[in-house]
């Protein structure tokens, strides 16, 4: 078993897209579940919380025209269509999923009910936790704090098209420094935008170290729930 006995994997919209960042990439879909199956087989009870960028971007609903508290309920249900598509995926790999939601859409997933998501995980189901927080002007980051927060997580994993968390763009500045370990107060000294604030700061006061890495290197996943840095490690203070 790895280190961490029940863990948050949070995923942006953009990895479900594979290189284009857009829409359902079947690949994309397959290496994701594939790294969902190996950290539940590693004996680790997961939670994954999904993002929805592959499917709606903020400045995208600006040009449009349609106000924020739209947009995020749009993106909310947008997550939904991206849980449903991994959900088939691991299951399609043997392993029991529940797909439970913060917006009602009770035709297709279940309510997101925090005893109901234990139990589950308990059982040894790994839990698809969509609809981000369930309120506009949130982001999912902060959805994935809030729900790992509420499940008890001993890490949130936030994997990502980046290997992690750098001075700056690192695919706009070549000259940007990857940072190995950052503590919360660092992270938001600096600005540095992988995470929101509010999202560091639910991390923060509830000590939950965050670790953000690439998706792109097969088994990152499972090498971080046992303990190894694959990309930059977040906590209150440097493990020794």
């Amino acid at each position: 078993m790895g280190i961490y006995n029940r863990v948050m994997l949070k995923l942006s919209g953009e990895v479900f897209g594979g290189e284009s960042g857009q829409g359902l990439d079947q690949k994309a879909i397959h290496r994701i579940a594939n790294e969902a199956r190996d950290i539940a087989a590693a004996g680790s009870e997961l939670a994954i919380v999904i993002g929805a960028g592959n499917f709606l971007r903020g400045a995208d609903t600006a040009d449009l025209g349609i106000e924020r508290g739209t947009a995020d309920y749009m993106g909310m249900l947008a997550t939904i269509i991206n849980a449903l598509a991994l959900q088939s995926a691991i299951e399609a790999m043997g392993y029991p999923t529940r797909v439970l939601s913060s917006i009602e859409a009770s035709q297709v997933v279940e309510p997101f009910i925090r005893r109901r998501a234990l139990r589950h995980m308990e059982k040894g189901r790994i839990v698809i936790l969509a609809g981000g927080t369930g309120n506009p002007y949130f982001t999912t980051d902060t959805a994935a704090a809030l729900r790992a927060t509420e499940l008890e997580c001993d890490i949130l994993l936030k994997a990502t098209k980046v290997d992690g968390i750098y001075t700056a763009d690192p695919e706009k500045d070549p000259t940007a420094e990857k940072y190995d370990f950052l503590t919360f107060d660092e992270a938001l000294n600096k600005r540095l935008r992988v995470m929101d604030a509010t999202a560091f700061t639910l991390c923060r006061e509830n000590n939950l170290p965050i670790m953000v890495y690439s998706l792109k290197t097969e088994g990152n996943s499972i090498r971080a729930i046992k303990g190894e840095n694959v990309g930059t490690f977040v906590a209150l203070e440097k493990p020794e």
